[in-house]
């Protein structure tokens, strides 16, 4: 069918915010054909429905800053901006539960709780980001340690699948179902499942005081200072590690509540940590951030609360590759390499912390680098359930429509 036709068909759907894209709109270096900006769940609906009748193939796009995480598409067609599905739906904040859109922007979603003293307790690390694509690429940050993550606190979502069709599983309450539970499907799933229109969320209070306990470490030290936080009863929030490629680590630790209790745990920390250690209101301006830049090779490494300390061992011994490493002791962390790093040196790097990391029951995904790097790495490695994904997907998106290729397995 004519371009002309199908633009038609697409504007159509909605109400006109449809235009041709320009190279500018490629998505991670993959071109498209169009960009539409829907307001409403029907009108995301209405697209999806005209874009299976013509064949096309759907990204869903919000502040596109983890745009060239995971595999570059196979194929875009059309990009839904999901910046005109933004804003707060519902705040039950007796019930310390809401209801937000999509394209909402993450520090927009905070500001509006804070007024009623509660949080989504997930940390952003790229300013910017909107709910449905911290959903999408299922990030969090240090707090994770207590709160867990975004799939901990995600109870219902609305989406639409690849037929146009709208769903939703969950509620406004914290409870089981039978069936898929599409919430954590969906979650870390890079758009390949549906479009994530509304999510509703678990909050919690916004706790009246806060202090970072931070203490430089020798690389050797760093494993053995956190076990003594863990060991204790100080009950952080955060328990981060931060190493440089240049060597030398520091612990930070996050203690959250009431003033009295925090100044008294910050200081039972102060004095786990060491003589060393410097107790204050503001983070250190490495937390909650990635070791890795916008045009850096970015991994994600996982491994049990016990393996926390050999997993960073194993990074100290990539000195030559120059590898920045940060992350929490709940057993995720982050590494960054340059993005100059010749591919097969970077290749090389991930093979041997992989190998590492599964020994320590966890896992080393490559989720950011330059384009010509991610095609020589194994980007997401071994993967369990992987036919299980497939089916799912075939399910969902026989056509392999939405964002083929970007997930695990090519799904």
């Amino acid at each position: 069918m004519a371009a002309d036709t199908v633009l038609g068909h697409l504007r159509k759907a909605c109400d006109d915010r449809v235009r041709v894209a320009d190279a500018a709109d490629a998505v991670d270096g993959t071109p498209c054909r169009y960009v539409a900006l829907p307001a409403s769940t029907g009108e995301v609906a209405e697209l999806l429905r005209v874009a299976a009748e013509h064949g096309l193939r759907v990204v869903a796009r919000g502040a596109g800053t983890k745009q060239c995480w995971g595999r570059p598409p196979e194929a875009v067609d059309v990009v839904v901006e999901m910046a005109g599905l933004a804003g707060v739906v519902e705040h039950a904040a007796g019930d310390l539960i809401t209801i937000a859109r999509a394209g909402t922007p993450m520090a927009e979603l905070q500001r509006v709780l804070a007024t009623a003293h509660q949080q989504l307790a997930v940390d952003t690390p790229l300013p910017g980001a909107t709910l449905g694509g911290t959903v999408a690429t299922s990030t969090s940050g240090p707090r994770r340690f207590l709160y867990g993550t975004l799939r901990d606190l995600l109870i219902g979502i609305t989406f639409v699948r690849a037929d146009g069709v709208v769903a939703k599983a969950g509620g406004k309450v914290v409870k089981n179902v039978a069936g898929y539970d599409f919430g954590k499907l969906l979650t870390g799933s890079y758009g390949t499942l549906g479009v994530i229109t509304e999510v509703a969320l678990r909050l919690h209070p916004l706790p009246p005081a806060r202090r970072f306990v931070t203490v430089p470490v020798a690389d050797a030290e760093a494993a053995g200072r956190v076990a003594a936080v863990l060991g204790s009863q100080v009950a952080p929030t955060a328990v981060e590690v931060d190493r440089p490629s240049d060597g030398g680590s520091t612990v930070a630790v996050l203690l959250e509540g009431v003033d009295t209790g925090v100044e008294t745990r910050a200081k039972v920390t102060a004095d786990l940590l060491g003589p060393a250690s410097v107790v204050g209101d503001a983070a250190p301006g490495w937390f909650g951030e990635y070791p890795f830049g916008p045009t850096d090779i970015g991994l994600k490494l996982t491994t049990t609360l016990t393996g926390v300390g050999a997993l960073l061992a194993a990074v100290r011994g990539e000195a030559a590759a120059a590898v920045s490493v940060r992350g929490s002791a709940a057993g995720v962390l982050y590494a960054g390499l340059p993005g100059g790093t010749d591919p097969d040196a970077a290749a090389a790097v991930v093979e041997r912390l992989r190998a590492r990391a599964a020994e320590l029951g966890g896992s080393v995904v490559v989720l950011t680098g330059p384009r010509a790097t991610r095609e020589r790495l194994d980007v997401w490695g071994p993967v369990g359930g992987l036919d299980l994904m497939r089916r799912l997907k075939h399910e969902l998106d026989p056509d392999r429509r939405l964002a083929p290729g970007r997930f695990v397995g090519g799904i």
